[in-house]
């Protein structure tokens, strides 16, 4: 059996933009075109469809994915691999849910909070290997330091801020918000000041490209789905990008 770009799309939860995006840069070319030019998929394109999806879950840029992709020749063998990672994943999220739980329950009861618990689970080492990928050892060594060196309230309110500072991003969106606005100008110069925060970035260097390490980010927000979750979705990362964008042309001196 044979599923069409369509049918595909709809039981994947991606979108045909996207699957003919894959076909382009060659991750993900279709069984076959119909006349009409409609691609169609069969079960190994499924498989093939399924493992790339499972990866970008995981964080893998399309790069990566592409690489790991080609050096597994047996599909059964690179989903078990698959479902270890998941299963690390899944043990990872219940932790988190068990701290933010007993967080709940402790803040009910009047009872004071364990600092050194509240935060089992949120690793933001886990993406160790794609920002030493993309900007150096350096700098993920001077985040990491500097993260790890945070009093746990401390952590506490700077995930407050950035929570705070997505949920304004994706309020905007779903607002229908302009990206020349002032709510939305407003809201980049946020973004630009909390990116110009974190040490061992382009950002945060004096003599770094931050205009650059911006503009690569705010791309990135809409064609990498883990940051574009964090704004709402596509609308939202897209708004990001194109207010981003609006604020550095107005901004490149500052």
């Amino acid at each position: 059996m044979d599923w069409s770009i369509q049918e595909t799309a709809r039981m994947t939860g991606t979108t045909s933009r996207t699957l003919r995006h894959y076909d382009a840069i060659g991750l993900l070319p279709p069984t076959y075109t119909a006349d009409n030019g409609y691609r169609y998929y069969d079960e190994t394109g499924l498989v093939r469809l399924q493992r790339i999806l499972l990866l970008r879950e995981l964080g893998m840029s399309l790069d990566r994915i592409a690489e790991a992709l080609e050096g597994t020749s047996d599909p059964i063998a690179a989903l078990g691999e698959h479902v270890h990672s998941l299963g690390r994943e899944r043990a990872r999220i219940e932790r988190q849910i068990a701290a933010v739980t007993a967080t709940i329950a402790r803040l009910e009861a009047g009872e004071p909070l364990m600092a050194e618990e509240m935060f089992d689970g949120f690793d933001h080492r886990k993406y160790k290997e794609e920002v030493t990928q993309r900007w150096g050892q350096a700098a993920y060594e001077s985040s990491a330091q500097w993260w790890e060196s945070m009093r746990p309230e401390d952590k506490a309110s700077w995930k407050a801020t950035v929570d705070q500072l997505s949920q304004d991003w994706t309020n905007a969106a779903a607002a229908g918000a302009d990206p020349e606005s002032e709510r939305c100008q407003d809201l980049a110069h946020r973004h630009v000041q909390w990116l110009r925060a974190v040490p061992g970035t382009p950002a945060n260097d004096p003599d770094g490209d931050m205009d650059g390490y911006v503009r690569g980010l705010a791309d990135m927000y809409v064609s990498d789905p883990r940051f574009g979750a964090n704004y709402g979705g596509t609308e939202g990362a897209e708004l990001v990008r194109d207010s981003l964008h609006l604020y550095l042309d107005a901004n490149m001196d500052s």
